[in-house]
C-alpha cells in the first residue's frame, strides 16, 4: 500500500519538475499540494504569482490545493504555527509523508525534516544532490514552460523578470547566478508541460520593484531556495512581473 503524501507546492519550475518525478516514479499516493500564501495581498510567497492562477495550475494538474495564509510579515512562530496545525489535520486524514523541491539548501532541509518529525511526519526531496544545470535542461527538455516571476535585483537586472525559461536565457544569466535560481536569485511560475491537462492561461502585467524592509517570509511551502529555517535582514530589492 503506498504512503499517503502531501505535495509543498510553489507554482515554480522546481516543484513542477519534482512533483512530475514523483508521479511518474507512483510511489506515493499524493493526496494534493499545500501553499502559502501572503493574506493581504492573495500571492503565492515571494513568487507573487496570484492566488487565481495557483487555481488554475492545480486544476490543470488534477490535484486539489489547499492554501494556508500568512500574514504580511510573519514571525517564525507564526509560520510554524500555521504548519503545525495544516500537518495534524493531514495526519489525521492519513498523510505522512511531506514531499519538497529542494535542491542544495542543507540548512532549509534540516529545519524542514525537524519540524515534520516532532508532527510524526516524514521529507521527501526527490530533486536532492542533482547537478542544478542538468535539471533545468531536464525541465525544458520535457517539455515545460514556466516565466520567471520575482528576481532579486542582487544576482540580475530588471530584464530578466517576465522571461521564459530557455536555452537563451540559460545563455544570459552571469556566471555566479544558479541556473535553478536555487540560492533566491529568481522565482518561477510554470504554466504548461507534462503534469497539465491544459496550459494555463494568463497575460504579462506591469513590472513593479519592491524593497524590504523586514525579512520576507522564511515560509514558502515550496520554496525554490529564496527561504531559510532562520530570517535575516534583507538588503536587496526585488523586480516582480505582474501576471493576469
Amino acid at each position: 500500500m503506498k504512503q499517503r503524501a502531501i505535495f509543498n507546492w510553489s507554482g515554480g519550475k522546481d516543484s513542477a519538475l519534482a512533483l512530475y518525478k514523483v508521479l511518474q516514479a507512483a510511489r506515493y499516493d499524493v493526496a494534493g499540494l499545500l501553499t502559502t500564501l501572503s493574506e493581504p495581498y492573495q500571492r503565492v510567497s515571494m513568487h507573487g504569482v496570484r492566488g487565481a492562477l495557483l487555481d488554475q495550475q492545480a486544476a490543470s494538474i488534477g490535484l486539489p490545493c489547499r492554501k494556508l495564509y500568512l500574514p504580511e510579515t510573519p514571525t517564525m512562530a507564526a509560520y510554524e504555527q500555521l504548519m503545525a496545525g495544516a500537518l495534524d489535520e493531514l495526519r489525521a486524514q492519513g498523510a505522512a509523508v511531506a514531499i519538497y523541491g529542494d535542491i542544495f539548501l542543507e540548512d532549509l532541509r534540516r529545519y524542514r525534516e525537524s519540524q515534520l518529525a516532532e508532527r510524526g511526519w516524514q521529507a521527501d526531496f526527490p530533486l536532492w544532490g542533482a547537478p542544478t544545470a542538468e535539471l533545468v535542461r531536464e525541465f525544458i527538455g520535457l517539455g515545460f514552460k514556466t516565466i520567471t516571476t520575482c528576481v532579486n535585483e542582487k544576482y540580475l537586472d530588471q530584464s530578466f523578470v517576465g522571461r521564459v525559461i530557455d536555452e537563451e536565457f540559460l545563455r544570459d544569466l552571469p556566471a555566479h547566478v544558479d541556473p535553478c535560481g536555487e540560492n533566491g536569485e529568481f522565482h518561477t511560475f510554470v504554466f504548461d508541460g507534462p503534469l497539465f491537462r491544459h496550459p494555463v492561461a494568463f497575460e504579462k502585467g506591469e513590472i513593479v520593484y519592491r524593497k524590504y524592509t523586514p525579512p520576507p517570509p522564511a515560509a514558502d511551502a515550496g520554496n525554490e531556495g529564496a527561504d531559510r529555517a532562520e530570517p535575516s535582514p534583507f538588503d536587496t530589492g526585488f523586480w516582480y512581473c505582474d501576471l493576469l
